[in-house]
């Protein structure tokens, strides 16, 4: 018996810093954007497809994301049909490591997985949240995108309040230390739930 514990959160949250504090906790993770760039690498089973719909996008028989992003800015329907492409692919992808995974405890690293539905195929939902001063400074501080961009993508996710509402479980991602005993916690409260199950 395993545990599917979907782990959610807004951009600069630090959901990719709790994913791997699970997985030092033994918990497998599997991670949404890490399919993706999978999917779009060389030989990845998306990339025969996108040439087929978006040829300027493959370079040297991978997708390019950044040349997507530009397409995407020029013609906003694109991304329906990238999701039509990417989802199902993505879908086989984590059903795959579902079935292999030999974990207690599998971590599903998932940004949109409220915006998805993906949250009614999990035991549990974790969603990592900072206060908004905190969450605009990291992404900025990484210098891929301009203030203007952060503020769109934000407006585009489910606000932090209501991933948080939906939530079993929250981290505060406020220092590394603290979110560590929240996983710890988490990953304890889940154990001790599985042994009297």
């Amino acid at each position: 018996m395993s545990f599917a514990l979907g782990l959610t959160g807004s951009i600069g949250m630090g959901k990719s810093t709790t994913a791997k504090l699970f997985a030092d906790q033994g918990c497998d993770v599997w991670d949404a954007d890490a399919a993706v760039h999978r999917l779009y690498s060389r030989g990845g089973a998306a990339v025969e497809e996108m040439r087929q719909a978006f040829p300027k996008a493959v370079i040297d028989d991978q997708v390019d994301r950044q040349v997507l992003k530009s397409i995407l800015a020029g013609r906003p329907d694109a991304l329906r049909e990238i999701e039509r492409i990417v989802h199902p692919l993505v879908a086989r992808d984590r059903a795959e490591f579902r079935m292999n995974s030999k974990a207690d405890i599998m971590v599903f690293d998932i940004p949109l997985l409220f915006e998805t539905g993906g949250d009614a195929a999990m035991d549990a939902v974790a969603c990592v949240s900072v206060d908004p001063e905190t969450q605009k400074t990291r992404v900025l501080e990484r210098g891929t995108m301009t203030e203007d961009q952060f503020a769109h993508i934000v407006a585009q996710q489910m606000p932090d309040a209501e991933k948080r509402a939906r939530s079993e479980y929250v981290i505060v991602t406020d220092t590394l230390a603290h979110a560590r005993l929240q996983v710890q916690q988490i990953v304890a409260e889940i154990r001790e739930g599985m042994k009297h199950a």
